[in-house]
């Protein structure tokens, strides 16, 4: 059959059969539509060559030239068994296993073809062998078709890539000879490297999106390993070992309560890996370089508005993500830096933060003392004596909540004037707590007992006096300890040693008390001296007055009274009422009472006329008759002071509901030997001091003091115990009133103010001129009860207390001056009248007075007039002459008598 004639039938039947045929004739007709590219030629010889006809579909040239003439039917059939032959071929070189399955389509075709020719052959056969073969033929016929179908599909796809990736390889090739025809070397050197950089940047690209979308899963991995981990342990296990998820979850827990930065560190951590993710994330899907894209996350994070401007799905998926994680980062951010805020205001309002202060009053614990009730409160002395200074700086420590303190404090409605008082929350007895106060630069350390058992509060005093010894910057002020009971006083001066000075509250009102009832007028005296509102003692230096006899001293100052001597030869001991003729030597300092630190200042030497002497003997001490109605725990004290100050024949009366065999056993437990009394008569009376018909039992008229006491039942509430007090006063003058007849009371009008003599309380002011009554209140407002009644004179036991602290804290050297004021021996406050320094219708001055009293050895600190209700210390303008009279009285600083 020559080349041009049609084919025959017989061929075209195998061509049908046969699906390689087929397959060229369909791939044929493919190519014939691809579209042509002309044959071009370049001066560089080499591209101009065509490549050898044998080299493989995917590296052909683009510019080989390919007929678009049609060839006959005859030649498309001859040349279909070169292009099977040809795709045969290559499917051989690229798949081995390819070739054995077309091997057997082939051969299945073959077997197929003969069947059918031998069945067109012999016709005659019976029709059971020719329906056998038939439905066999059909069988295959569809195995042919689906397999000539899976082929086609397959291999359209191929060549479609192929023909992509030709067309790719002719457009940069056309674009390099193009680039070799109008450029020189230089130019297509760099074209070439843009287009080898390209395509690293892509990689680049590729890698960054890769490993960003790595580093995401890392920590769901971690998370669902641990998670499979714990579940795959065995049941049995479970009770013995922890799961692995728990201890992480521990380990997170102890790390972030340990660290106290870990929490702001972690959000760091995760803001700055949010950052560097969504970077490379975003250098993966858009063009931009890497550090571009960093910035634009971190302006995704720091704001989620701004992925609204992304375009491309990539980007914006990218970009919501970073936002949606920027978003609970400045949640988390907001939280941290809510509860910061929050938890540093809390710790202030607790009163949690250190104090950052010099130079201070440090306060360590709370009692009345600082209530708002106490006018003459520890806050308002120390506000007091810091007004000369502009005010200064009183820190507060207690177990009590700040806010409460602070409330109490504002009640106050005394002038803090200019000083101010700062509350921190805490324990004295923790060290970490008293260096939050700055307690190692505080001038002065006030010890407070607390309120209730005496034995509790100095135990807790005692531990705070071994937690300040304990600091290890040491301490550069003094420290005053409260005390309630003097028995341990010994204990914490050897705890503390030279830095401690204590004040027994008990003790010291106690020898109030005494004092007191021996000499009615002396308390209003005491809170005078005391508090910080009027005169007090000073000690300071004065070079100009060495050399010089006491007895000059005593009248250079013109607006102070010297009292003593703080010898420095001695050790500084303070030597009170020193003999006229002993001389100041160098470094001795002068003990003054005067009205501040700054207002005092030695003068030239008055000329003042020598008094003669008046010889009028002082009066003998007579026995006197004392009740004490109520039971303290220093009562044994209590009993040493007056058996030492009242004259021998004294009796004691103690009337209280102890049982009378208990007494003795108490008053020997508390350190007392009846045995060792010298001067005084104890007599013991059984019964309640609230009860009218106890109390009548007794013979009140005929006692010269009574000394009612805040019993030791009652004393930890202030208000029931004044209450007690206040009742047993009250029900004592009734009786007394009662059975004093009217008309040998004897009455001054002026002292009573306006109650009349007909009245309750009238009458029970003229039986207070028959004895003394002197009631220990702890409540101020009992205080004005009492002051405006005038029924009794009263010791205000808190008030005095508190001053007693706060002269102690601004010197500790005052408080030897007040020990020996209190003590049994050496010198005293006295009142004394006016006849033993001067005569009816004398004029004189203050300086004359205070010369003749120093002929008696006394030292004159002020004055009552008769007409007065307070007396005057330290009184101004010495060197004026007045008219005095016989009823005035003198406050004078002798021996004890």
């Amino acid at each position: 059959m020559s080349p041009d004639s049609e084919p025959s039938p017989s061929s075209s039947s195998r061509d049908w059969l046969f699906p390689s045929h087929s397959f060229a004739h369909s791939f044929d007709n493919y190519t014939s539509k691809t579209p042509k590219y002309p044959r071009r030629f370049s001066s560089n010889p080499r591209l101009s060559q065509p490549l050898p006809p044998d080299s493989k579909p995917h590296k052909t040239p683009a510019f080989q030239s390919v007929s678009s003439s049609n060839s006959s039917s005859f030649s498309e059939y001859k040349y279909a068994g070169l292009r099977r032959r040809s795709y045969l071929s290559r499917r051989a070189e690229t798949s081995p296993k390819r070739e054995e399955n077309g091997t057997v389509l082939q051969r299945n075709a073959v077997v197929s073809n003969r069947n059918v020719g031998v069945s067109e052959e012999k016709t005659s056969e019976s029709k059971m062998i020719a329906g056998f073969y038939g439905q066999r033929v059909k069988f295959r016929w569809h195995m042919i078709m689906i397999t000539f179908f899976t082929s086609l599909v397959h291999k359209n796809f191929s060549l479609h890539n192929q023909v992509d990736e030709l067309q790719n390889q002719v457009s940069k090739l056309n674009g390099r000879l193009r680039a070799c025809n109008l450029l020189d070397s230089t130019d297509v050197i760099r074209s070439i490297s843009k287009d080898s950089e390209q395509l690293s940047s892509e990689g680049l690209k590729n890698l960054a999106l890769i490993v960003s979308l790595t580093l995401l899963s890392i920590p769901v991995v971690i998370l669902k390993y641990i998670d499979y981990v714990s579940k795959s342990r065995s049941p049995d296990n479970i009770s013995e070992e922890v799961s692995l998820s728990k201890q992480l979850a521990y380990r997170v827990d102890v790390f972030f309560s340990v660290h106290p930065y870990a929490k702001p560190l972690a959000l760091l951590v995760a803001t700055l890996l949010l950052i560097c993710l969504g970077g490379l994330a975003l250098f993966g899907v858009t063009d931009d370089n890497l550090a571009d894209c960093l910035w634009l996350s971190w302006t995704f994070v720091a704001d989620s508005g701004n992925h609204a401007n992304s375009e491309g799905i990539g980007p914006r998926l990218v970009s919501v993500s970073i936002s949606f994680g920027g978003m609970l980062i400045f949640a988390m951010m907001l939280g941290l830096v809510s509860d910061s805020i929050s938890e540093k205001f809390d710790s202030l309002r607790k009163g949690r933060s250190e104090v950052v202060e010099q130079n201070h009053t440090l306060i360590l614990g709370w009692s009345d003392k600082l209530s708002a009730l106490q006018q003459g409160s520890l806050l308002n002395q120390l506000a007091i004596a810091n007004e000369s200074l502009g005010g200064g700086i009183v820190v507060v420590m207690a177990e009590r909540d700040k806010e409460e303190m602070e409330l109490d404090i504002s009640k106050m409605e005394f002038d803090f004037k200019g000083t101010s008082v700062i509350c921190r929350s805490g324990s004295p007895l923790i060290l970490a707590d008293l260096k939050k106060v700055s307690v190692s630069k505080a001038r002065a350390i006030i010890v407070l007992a607390e309120d209730g058992n005496a034995d509790q509060s100095d135990a807790r005093a005692l531990r705070t006096v071994l937690s300040l010894t304990g600091v290890k910057e040491g301490l550069r002020g003094h420290i005053v300890v409260e005390l309630s009971d003097l028995d341990n006083e010994v204990l914490v001066k050897l705890v503390g040693g030279d830095l401690v000075q204590t004040v027994v509250a008990h003790d010291v009102i106690g020898r109030l008390m005494i004092q007191c009832a021996r000499q009615p007028g002396l308390a209003q005296i005491w809170e005078d001296i005391l508090g910080f509102e009027n005169c007090e003692f000073y000690i300071k230096r004065w070079p100009t007055l060495d050399g010089m006899p006491f007895e000059d001293a005593l009248i250079s100052f013109p607006d102070a009274i010297p009292c003593g001597v703080k010898v420095a030869s001695c050790g500084g001991k303070i030597i009170m009422n020193p003999d006229d003729s002993y001389i100041l030597q160098e470094g001795d300092e002068i003990l003054v009472i005067a009205e501040d630190d700054d207002s005092y200042a030695p003068a030239e030497l008055p000329m003042v006329k020598q008094a003669s002497f008046i010889n009028i003997a002082r009066p003998a001490k007579m026995p006197q008759k004392i009740l004490l109605c109520g039971w303290r725990r220093d009562i044994d004290d209590m009993i040493v002071v007056l058996d030492a100050f009242l004259a021998p024949g004294s009796e004691l009366w103690m009337f209280n509901d102890v049982p009378e065999n208990d007494r003795e056993k108490k008053l020997i437990d508390g350190g007392l030997d009846l045995s060792r009394l010298m001067n005084i008569s104890l007599v013991n009376r059984e019964g309640n001091a609230v009860i009218r018909r106890h109390l009548e039992s007794l013979p009140l008229e005929s006692f010269d003091s009574i000394l009612i006491l805040a019993d030791e039942s009652v004393e930890d509430s202030a208000i029931q115990a004044d209450s007690r007090s206040l009742a047993t006063l009250l029900l004592i003058r009734d009786i007394q009133a009662k059975r004093l007849p009217y008309r040998e009371a004897r009455v001054s009008q002026v002292h009573r103010g306006s109650f009349s003599q007909g009245s309750w309380i009238g009458e029970m002011q003229q039986a207070s001129d028959k004895s003394v009554i002197i009631s220990e209140i702890l409540d101020p407002r009992t205080k004005n009860l009492l002051s405006m009644s005038k029924i009794s004179d009263y010791v205000l036991s808190n008030e005095l207390v508190s001053m007693a602290l706060a002269m102690v804290a601004e010197d500790r050297q005052i408080n030897d001056v007040l020990e020996e004021l209190f003590a049994e021996e050496g010198n005293e406050l006295h009142i004394r009248q006016a006849d033993l320094y001067l005569r009816k219708g004398e004029e004189l001055s203050v300086l004359e007075v205070i010369l003749r009293a120093r002929q008696r050895r006394e030292i004159v600190i002020g004055y009552r007039s008769a007409n007065a209700e307070r007396a005057v210390i330290n009184p101004p303008l010495k060197s004026e002459k007045r008219r005095w009279s016989l009823q005035d009285v003198f406050v004078v600083i002798a021996e004890k008598e």
